[in-house]
C-alpha cells in the first residue's frame, strides 16, 4: 500500500476486497501540461544525498510548499488530487447545468446528487428533518429482536453498528463467494485509542468523549443527559474495543479465517438471532459464515443481555448520528470536523463544500461519474503505455526471482506462476455498473445517501450463489490510486492515477523507471510480502512454500521490520516495523524490481549522458525521492502512526535506498554516512 490517502475497508457498504493493497501510480492522461522530470529547484543542495536522501531531493520544495489549512498534509499525493479535483467539477458543473438532463439518466442522477450536498441553505434549514424517521425507528426499539432487526436496517442503508458483514470471495476458496462477519462498531475505529493509557491518548478519549455529548445536544438532549449519553456509548464501545483483535494482528489473514455453518455461528453468540437479522437484511441461502473475530462475536453476544435496550438505543442513535452527520446541516458537520480533523489531525479549516460533495458523489457514483471522466481526460494510450511497463517489470521480477538462493526451486516454480497468472486492470471496467434501479431524488441529501448505500448493499447480497466477478472494480476510475488484491491475484490502476510526474511521457527512462516502474513493482511485490505471499497463484489462502523457504523469507522480512522500528517518526515515536511490514516489504522490492528493468531497458543503447549533471542511476533515485515530498503536521503523524501501515514519507524515501548497493555506487555513500548501513546490516528479500 503506497498511498494514504484511500483506506479499503470490507463491509457490506465500503469497498470491499481482502487485504486490498493501495498505492501510488501515475501516467499521462491526455493533458498538455508540461512537468519537469526532476524539477532541479526542489533540490536542498545544503544537504548531502548520503546523508538524508529525503532532504537532498526535497528541501526546497518542503520549504516552499506550506500545507494548506483545509488539509492535515500536503504532497505530491495532494497536488494530483487538486488537479484532478478541478477536472472533476468541471464534469459536475456541466451535469449541473443539464437542466434537460433524461430522467434516470447518469447525467441526471449525478446532478440532483450533487445538487443537494451542495445546497447548504437547503440543508441548514431541513435540519433533523430527513433523518427524523431513522431516530424514531431507534427510538421504538422495544426488544431484543426489535434491536437485531434494526441492527440490519442500519446496515443496509450505510451506519455501521455492532459489526460489519460482507459477501466477499472465501480466502480459501477463492472462486466462491461467502459471507463474513468480524469486527466494527467503534467511532474511533481502532482498539488502541480505547486501552492505552498515554497521556496523548487520554487526551484523545476525553474530546471523544465531548464530542459524543455536543452531537447528542445536537439531537435535541438536554445537556445533562448528552454527558450521561456520552458516557454510555464509550463505555460500550471500550467493550467492544477490549474484545477486538488490534492493527497489528488484523494484518494475519489466517487467523481470521474462521469458517462455521449457520448452527455454528448461532452456537457461538446464543443471544444474537442471526435468521432474525438475516431476514431483516433480506439476505437468503447463507449456510456457512467466516469470522473474522470470534472473541469480538463472543463479546457481543454477552452485550445482547448485559447491556440494557435503553443503553442499546442510546448507542445505535450515536452510531447513526456519527455516520451520517457529514451529510446533514453546518452544525453536525462542523462539530463532526472539529474532533476527526482538526483535533486528530490538527487541521485548522475544513475543506471547501465543493470538495467533500464531490467525494461523496465519486463514492457513491463513481461508474457513473467515471464513464464521464475517462471519456473527458484518459487515452488509450496511456493504456498501452502502462501494461508495457508492467511487461518490463514483471521480466524483471522472474530474473530476480531466478536468482534468489534462498528459494528452492519448487517454490520459485510457484512464484513464477503466480506472476503469470496476475490479473491487470488498466484504466476502468470492461462493463460499466448500471445504476437504473438507484433512484436519485431532489428532495434531501442524506436520503440520496441512504438509497446509494442500499443500491450498493443489493449488489453484495445478489453475489450470493453466483460465480466470482473477477472483473469487478473496488476502486472508481476516477480515483488517485492502485492496488493489488490477493484473492483475486490482480493489480488495479484507475485512470485517475495516470498523470504526469510519475509516468512523464518526456521524461527519460531512468526517471520513468524509478517513479511509475518502482511503483509498479510495488503492486507486484504485494504479492509477495509477508501477507500477500500467503496466497496462491488462485488467490486462494493456502501455503506454496516449502518449510525451508518460508523459515527463511521470515527471518529476512522480521530483519526489515527491526530495521524500521529503530525510526524515529517524530519526538520519541518510533515507527512500528510489524504494522508497516508489507508496505515496506513492497517499497524495497518495487525499487529493486525498477532498478533492475531500467538496467535491462539500457541492454544494447549507448550508456545515457548525463542530464541536469546527473547520472541516469542518479536520476532513478532521485525520481523514486521525489514520489514522496511531503509537508506533514505532527498531529497527523502521531495519529497515523498509530494505526496506518505506511511509514512516513521521509522514512519511505531513505530506507529502501539505504539497503542497496546500486544506491551507494550512484551516490558515493560511504561508512561514516548517515545513509550507510552495514553490508550485514542491509535488507535483500527480491
Amino acid at each position: 500500500m503506497i498511498s494514504k490517502k484511500i483506506k479499503m475497508k470490507k463491509g457490506m457498504f465500503k469497498a470491499a476486497g481482502v487485504i486490498a493493497a493501495v498505492s501510488l501510480l501515475s501516467m499521462t492522461i491526455g493533458d498538455s501540461d508540461k512537468v519537469p522530470a526532476i524539477d532541479t529547484n526542489n533540490l536542498d543542495p545544503t544537504a548531502k544525498p548520503s546523508d538524508n536522501f529525503f532532504q537532498y531531493v526535497n528541501g526546497n520544495w518542503v520549504k516552499n510548499n506550506p500545507i494548506p489549512e483545509s488539509e492535515s498534509s500536503w504532497d505530491l499525493f495532494s497536488e494530483l488530487y487538486e488537479k484532478n479535483n478541478k477536472r472533476l467539477k468541471l464534469i459536475l458543473d456541466e451535469a449541473t447545468a443539464d437542466k434537460a438532463a433524461q430522467p434516470g439518466s447518469n447525467t441526471q442522477k449525478i446532478r440532483d446528487f450533487y445538487s443537494l450536498g451542495m445546497d447548504s441553505v437547503k440543508l441548514n434549514k431541513d435540519g433533523l428533518t430527513p433523518i427524523l424517521p431513522e431516530l424514531a425507528a431507534i427510538n421504538k426499539i422495544a426488544t431484543t429482536d426489535d434491536l437485531i432487526k434494526e441492527i440490519a436496517h442500519l446496515h443496509t442503508i450505510g451506519v455501521s453498528a455492532a459489526f460489519g458483514l460482507t459477501i466477499d470471495q472465501d480466502q480459501k476458496i477463492s472462486t466462491q463467494y461467502i459471507t463474513q462477519v468480524y469486527q466494527d462498531g467503534i467511532g474511533l475505529g481502532d482498539k488502541d485509542y480505547y486501552t492505552n493509557t498515554d497521556e496523548r491518548t487520554l487526551d484523545i478519549q476525553k474530546a471523544y468523549v465531548q464530542h459524543i455529548e455536543n452531537m447528542f445536544k445536537l439531537l435535541g438532549d438536554k445537556p445533562d443527559v448528552a454527558k450521561t449519553n456520552a458516557k454510555i456509548v464509550f463505555d460500550f464501545e471500550t467493550k467492544l474495543a477490549n474484545a477486538s483483535m488490534n492493527q497489528i494482528q488484523l494484518r494475519d489473514p489466517e487467523s481470521q479465517y474462521n469458517k462455521k455453518s449457520l448452527v455454528e455461528l448461532q452456537q457461538l453468540t446464543p443471544d444474537f438471532k442471526w435468521d432474525t437479522y438475516l431476514t431483516a437484511a433480506h439476505m437468503k441461502g447463507i449456510d456457512k459464515v467466516i469470522v473474522g473475530q470470534p472473541d469480538f462475536f463472543t463479546e457481543l453476544n454477552k452485550d445482547m443481555k448485559a447491556v440494557s435496550i435503553a443503553d442499546w438505543k442510546t448507542y445505535l442513535r450515536w452510531s447513526f448520528i456519527t455516520a451520517t452527520g457529514s451529510y446533514l446541516s453546518d452544525d453536525f458537520v462542523n462539530e463532526r470536523f472539529q474532533f476527526f480533523s482538526k483535533k486528530l489531525y490538527g487541521v485548522p479549516v475544513i475543506r471547501a463544500r465543493w470538495k467533500r460533495v464531490l467525494s461523496a458523489t465519486d463514492n457513491k457514483l463513481g461508474d457513473a461519474l467515471g464513464q464521464l471522466y475517462v471519456k473527458k481526460y484518459f487515452t488509450e494510450e496511456s493504456k498501452k503505455r502502462v501494461n508495457a511497463m508492467v511487461d518490463n517489470l514483471i521480466a524483471a521480477y522472474r530474473v530476480r526471482i531466478a536468482s534468489r538462493d534462498w528459494m528452492s526451486e519448487d517454490t520459485k516454480k510457484q512464484a513464477y506462476l503466480k506472476l503469470d497468472k496476475l490479473v491487470r486492470k488498466m484504466g476502468y471496467p470492461d462493463t460499466w455498473k448500471n445504476y437504473a434501479s438507484l433512484d436519485i431524488k431532489k428532495d434531501y441529501y442524506i436520503q440520496n445517501i441512504f438509497r446509494a448505500n442500499e443500491f450498493k448493499s443489493k449488489e453484495i447480497i445478489a453475489r450470493i450463489g453466483k460465480p466470482i466477478d473477477r472483473g469487478y472494480w473496488f476502486i472508481t476510475p476516477p480515483t488517485i490510486n492502485a492496488f493489488y488484491g490477493p484473492t483475486i491475484n490482480e493489480i488495479v490502476f484507475p485512470a485517475g492515477i495516470m498523470q504526469p510526474v510519475f509516468f512523464n511521457p518526456e521524461a527519460d527512462d531512468a526517471v520513468n523507471y524509478g517513479s511509475m516502474g518502482a511503483v509498479i513493482g510495488h503492486e507486484l511485490t504485494h504479492g509477495f510480502d509477508d501477507q500477500g505471499a500467503q496466497f496462491d497463484s488462485d488467490g486462494n489462502l493456502k501455503n506454496w512454500w516449502t518449510k525451508e523457504d518460508l523459515e527463511r523469507f521470515k527471518i529476512k522480512t522480521g530483519r526489515l521490520a527491526k530495521q524500521f522500528d529503530d525510526y524515529i517518526a517524530i519526538d520519541d515515536v518510533h515507527v512500528k516495523g510489524e504494522l508497516t511490514l508489507g508496505e515496506n516489504i513492497a517499497d524495497l522490492g518495487g525499487l529493486t524490481i525498477a532498478y533492475y528493468a531500467y538496467k535491462k531497458s539500457l541492454e544494447g543503447k549507448a550508456v545515457p549522458a548525463k542530464i541536469d549533471g546527473f547520472t541516469g542511476e542518479q536520476r532513478f533515485f532521485i525520481a523514486w525521492a521525489q514520489a514522496w515530498r511531503a509537508n506533514v503536521r505532527p498531529e497527523y503523524i502521531k495519529n497515523t502512526i498509530q494505526t496506518d501501515p505506511h511509514a512516513p514519507n521521509n522514512i519511505r524515501a531513505n530506507a529502501a535506498p539505504s539497503n542497496m548497493q546500486e544506491f551507494y555506487d550512484a551516490f558515493g555513500v560511504k561508512e561514516g554516512d548517515k545513509m550507510y548501513r552495514k553490508k550485514e546490516d542491509r535488507v535483500e528479500i527480491w
